[in-house]
């Protein structure tokens, strides 16, 4: 599709934003509600001289992926609800090898196959802990066809900078919404960092202060040793209990040391909000409607939108709830996103949710009538 102005759905605005990105690869497995990202990498990769193959799992379409990173692509994978559950075991394998790659989750209905037609926010907890151990992971919350396009394209260079998988989590309705998205028709996304110097000292997991190894191209001679144990800078496994430390730490220090390129928000009307609303995915799309209609009623509400999702973006939050005497967190799922909430807010502050199960997205009415309660104590 040519660069500009299109009408398009959220999901082929993924797939869009992956090709700009100079993603050429993509293994996956049709599941509702993603299945349209891989039918439109189906129809591009091979246009741009990359590769698009339907495997026979979820647990086979992440294997693949990460095989075609360590072989030098840039690689994508795409799923919904119980497909995202089958590949967290090599997600955690991705994470501690520190392949980069890109896994999208368009939400839906759950648990188990739960409503496969369906909205729902219920993976956020799943996105940030779905594996085991303590692990490394960038997830980016996308809230419109265009920020879908766009922060696909900043997951890939995320991915490629900082060795760590990174995950696009959206709903159903964001995955189907026709919106006006203007395209790229390629983007200058970084790259990793290719080993260099004498193959013979190269130690694969070896670090400088920006706490990301360089990576080994194949075919030029450098020697590495890829496992899922705990290893030390040479790649290989180890028990030892200063090394695993070390190793297992700087996973996590790395995020941490490259904040400021992981972290992205979104905040309306935040500089005096008594009453702060937090949402994410089509939920931010209401809350954003009833943040302006409370403004309209004289009520100082205010709207804080994680773009980035996890690491949550802690500092920022901070500072939209500055003024806060209370946090209205919006969203589809029994109260996940509230419970970060509820442990970065200070004493003083109270945490309300407004929470929806039901397949429907929750509507602007609905949290312009729970900030006006929170605003002025009485029922709207």
């Amino acid at each position: 599709m040519k660069p500009g102005l299109r009408g398009i759905q959220g999901n082929h605005a993924c797939a869009l934003g992956a090709i700009a990105a100079g993603c050429r690869f993509f293994a996956g497995y049709p599941i509702t509600p993603s299945s349209e990202i891989a039918e439109k990498m189906a129809e591009l990769l091979p246009m741009a001289d990359g590769t698009f193959i339907q495997m026979e799992d979820e647990i086979a379409s992440m294997a693949a992926v990460i095989g075609a990173s360590m072989g030098g692509e840039m690689a994508m994978t795409a799923t919904s609800g119980p497909g995202f559950s089958l590949k967290q075991e090599n997600l955690g394998y991705a994470a501690l090898a520190e392949v980069p790659c890109v896994v999208v989750d368009v939400m839906r209905g759950g648990p188990s196959t739960g409503m496969p037609t369906r909205p729902a926010q219920g993976d956020i907890m799943q996105a940030r802990w779905g594996t085991h151990g303590d692990h490394p992971i960038i997830v980016l919350a996308p809230g419109s066809a265009q920020e879908i396009h766009d922060q696909t394209i900043r997951a890939f260079g995320l991915a490629e900078q900082l060795r760590v998988p990174v995950l696009l989590l959206y709903d159903e309705v964001l995955g189907h919404l026709l919106e006006s998205v203007t395209l790229a028709e390629a983007a200058e996304v970084p790259r990793r960092d290719w080993a260099s110097g004498e193959p013979a000292d190269y130690r694969p997991y070896a670090t400088d202060e920006t706490l990301v190894p360089a990576m080994a191209r194949p075919g030029e001679g450098f020697r590495v040793h890829t496992t899922g144990l705990t290893h030390g800078e040479d790649g290989f496994p180890t028990q030892e209990p200063a090394e695993v430390d070390a190793a297992t730490r700087r996973l996590l220090d790395k995020l941490d040391r490259h904040a400021e390129l992981i972290e992205a928000v979104d905040c309306e009307e935040v500089q005096d909000a008594e009453v702060l609303v937090v949402a994410i995915g089509i939920v931010g799309r209401a809350a954003r409607r009833a943040v302006r209609e409370a403004r309209e009623d004289g009520i100082r509400a205010g709207l804080f939108r994680p773009v980035t999702l996890w690491p949550f973006p802690e500092r920022a939050f901070a500072e939209a709830a500055r003024n806060a005497r209370a946090v209205l967190v919006a969203e589809m799922n029994a109260g996940q996103l509230r419970l970060e909430i509820e442990r970065l807010c200070p004493d003083g502050v109270s945490v309300h949710g407004l929470e929806r199960l039901d397949g429907e997205a929750v509507e602007p009415q609905a949290i312009t009538d729970a900030v006006a309660t929170l605003a002025t104590g009485e029922p709207s």
